[in-house]
């Protein structure tokens, strides 16, 4: 079977870049399309910006990470649904399909009624899917804990998931079993090793203790429909243009060869 999935590249992974820079890497590196997480940055919080640099780099704009993560916590506000529908609106605007969300912390209890009543009604509504990512417990100072706490039974509420390999390599989650539970309501992945040690370290798809290469390939052989971005750390290669390329395709080519693209259709 031909798999219909073309991964893409979040440009989580150039958080410390200017947009339009890690535009330039990935299309460089041969992606056709790009996760906007939005960040501090204005150039991915405005869709003006945000359709000039997809044009002028021939990528297209896939998905929207609305500013769910602690350095953006006031990003577009400190109201999760109020986040929500500005991220709508932007994916609306540069024709995304697809906003991810974080979930709930559990003091959160008006966000967690919203989810629970009106996330896949107002999906429907406006035509883009609103999708909740998978977390992990992370103890802080004191004994804080950042993130909501994620077994497999907390996700099975959600109407729409996105499933991260390296969050659920934290929490202790078989992405094998994660995809066979959730196939009917996985609409997209976050595609990222981890190093097994406890920590959410993203790394490079074929250099960590997950079996990506057999993940890929029984979403292929499934004919999983929904949609994948490649989410890196790639703080390590920033200062060496060479050495971000090669990383780049590299990962881009392991996805190939474990989920291979589909065929192009005419000239």
């Amino acid at each position: 079977m031909t798999s219909a999935i073309r991964p893409f590249l979040s440009t989580a992974s150039f958080v410390r870049l200017p947009l339009r820079t890690g535009f330039r890497h990935l299309a460089e590196s041969g992606y056709e399309g790009v996760e906007i997480m939005v960040t501090h940055d204005p150039a991915t919080q405005e869709p003006h910006l945000l359709a000039q640099a997809a044009r002028e780099f021939d990528v297209k704009i896939e998905a929207i990470h609305a500013p769910f993560l602690l350095i953006t916590r006031r990003v577009w506000g400190s109201d999760p649904i109020g986040k929500i529908y500005r991220a709508v609106q932007v994916a609306e605007q540069v024709g995304a399909p697809l906003v991810v969300i974080h979930p709930p912390y559990r003091w959160q209890l008006r966000f967690r009624r919203w989810i629970d009543r009106s996330l896949a009604e107002f999906s429907a509504r406006t035509g883009v899917t609103v999708a909740v990512e998978n977390m992990f417990p992370v103890g802080g100072e004191r004994g804080v804990t950042f993130h909501a706490d994620q077994e497999l039974e907390d996700l099975d509420g959600y109407p729409y998931l996105v499933l991260d390999t390296s969050h659920a390599a934290v929490s202790g989650i078989d992405i094998l079993d994660a995809y066979r539970r959730y196939r009917d309501k996985l609409v997209h992945v976050h595609l990222s090793n981890n190093a097994g040690k406890g920590w959410d370290s993203h790394l490079p798809v074929y250099d960590g203790v997950l079996p990506l290469d057999r993940f890929l390939e029984l979403l292929a052989s499934e004919g999983y429909r929904g949609t994948m971005s490649i989410e890196l750390d790639l703080r390590p290669y920033l200062e060496d243009d060479k050495a971000l390329r090669e990383v780049l395709v590299r990962n881009r080519e392991f996805c190939e060869t474990h989920l291979p693209a589909p065929e192009r259709t005419g000239a």
